[in-house]
């Protein structure tokens, strides 16, 4: 554990936050793990930033994974499985829950790229068994619709549904047959877990070929992102980091079904994930530059929806992109794609500013809605503060 006199060197070296500093000297502080390289003016302000956080925040442990104009942090704080385990560190796994979509629209511009699947194609095309008696007009439902939460399904499937069994396939389809669309597609935007779920299907489907090869093929394949992955070894449950519910019990990791894997089942490690944002920030990149462009792309803007729901958990919500949250500048902070997660005691945001060079990813690994704010609160005021406007 970090002693009084650690902090209060600190305390000294910054003085800008020697009140919130003072304050947390007699709070919990985590034990860190420090890796070997980067710029030392970004560890010192990331491993401060850690620091402050545990001090603050009763989470039993904390990940930061910061990528700044070619540099890498990567900083882990607390305890990853349970008393007297390690912090956590780069090549810790993790639950990334929902920016698993984020990576299903990086997927889907690298097949609109090659001209596996268009944008604007309805999934129909992909997946004609999805309309036939269908009461919903799913011929409608095209595959941005499904990527920018406009597609007019719900977040989850009705308990009813559920309820008779493990999901497969044909249940999605026997939804669109006994269930209309909640609004007509791109006109509003709803958050939903069934419309990524819907997604996967039809890319692996208009592939032919499953979506985990399809991911590795265009996605974690090129970046040598081995640790990404949708079930894990053996040696890679050795590296889990273990999530907890509100109250600090932990959770047991389960793999969900391959129905759900578009939605948000990924695993992945702050190494594969520093690998990943270095791509994404690789603006003027000629390899795979169409694909980047299009998932950088905006295509459904909040001004003129009648409704935009379901997007309060992170950033503001100005426009959707491929599976990308887009947050416009605002004071210092400059535009920003984002995407958070959580699953099974775990809660993760990525962010970066493509025009800026920096990128963050930050993880928690209890299920505590308060600390998991302040920590995307934290992530986004470190892209400010290494691209102030």
């Amino acid at each position: 554990m970090m002693t009084n006199m650690v902090y209060f060197k600190r305390i000294r070296r910054m003085s800008r936050y020697i009140f919130i500093a003072l304050a947390a000297i007699t709070l919990f502080a985590f034990p860190t793990v420090r890796p070997v390289h980067a710029d030392p003016l970004l560890d010192e302000i990331v491993e401060f930033s850690g620091e402050m956080f545990g001090a603050e925040h009763n989470v039993p442990a904390l990940i930061i994974a910061v990528v700044c104009k070619g540099e890498t942090s990567v900083r882990g704080f607390g305890e990853r499985a349970g008393k007297d385990s390690r912090p956590p560190d780069g090549s810790t796994i993790l639950r990334i829950g929902s920016i698993t979509k984020a990576f299903d629209g990086e997927l889907l511009a690298h097949l609109a790229a090659r001209n596996i699947v268009r944008l604007t194609d309805p999934v129909t095309k992909a997946w004609p068994e999805l309309a036939v008696h269908a009461k919903a007009n799913v011929a409608q439902v095209r595959f941005i619709d499904l990527v920018t939460h406009s597609a007019g399904l719900p977040r989850e499937l009705p308990p009813e549904v559920q309820s008779k069994g493990p999901l497969t396939a044909e249940t999605y389809a026997g939804w669109f047959k006994n269930h209309k669309l909640l609004f007509e597609p791109g006109r509003l935007v709803h958050y939903s877990n069934v419309g990524f779920d819907v997604l996967a299907i039809s890319l692996s489907k208009a592939a032919k070929k499953s979506f985990p090869d399809l991911l590795q093929q265009y996605v974690t394949g090129p970046l040598y992102m081995k640790d990404t992955v949708f079930v894990l070894s053996p040696e890679q449950k050795q590296r889990l980091m273990q999530g907890h519910d509100p109250a600090g019990a932990p959770i047991p990791d389960t793999t969900p079904a391959p129905v759900h894997y578009g939605a948000g089942a990924l695993y992945s490690t702050p190494n594969d994930l520093v690998k990943w944002m270095r791509w994404h920030l690789d603006r003027f990149g000629r390899k795979d530059a169409e694909a980047r462009l299009l998932n950088h792309a905006l295509f459904v803007p909040r001004d003129g929806l009648a409704t935009v729901s379901g997007f309060g958990e992170s950033g503001h919500m100005d426009a959707m992109g491929l599976g990308w949250v887009a947050m416009m500048p605002e004071g210092s902070r400059p535009f920003i794609l984002q995407k958070s997660g959580a699953l099974q005691g775990t809660v993760s945001y990525i962010a970066f500013a493509p025009a800026r060079d920096v990128a963050v990813f930050i993880a928690i690994n209890k299920f505590d809605f308060g600390a998991a704010g302040a920590m995307i609160k934290l992530a986004n005021n470190l892209i400010a503060t290494f691209a102030p406007r």
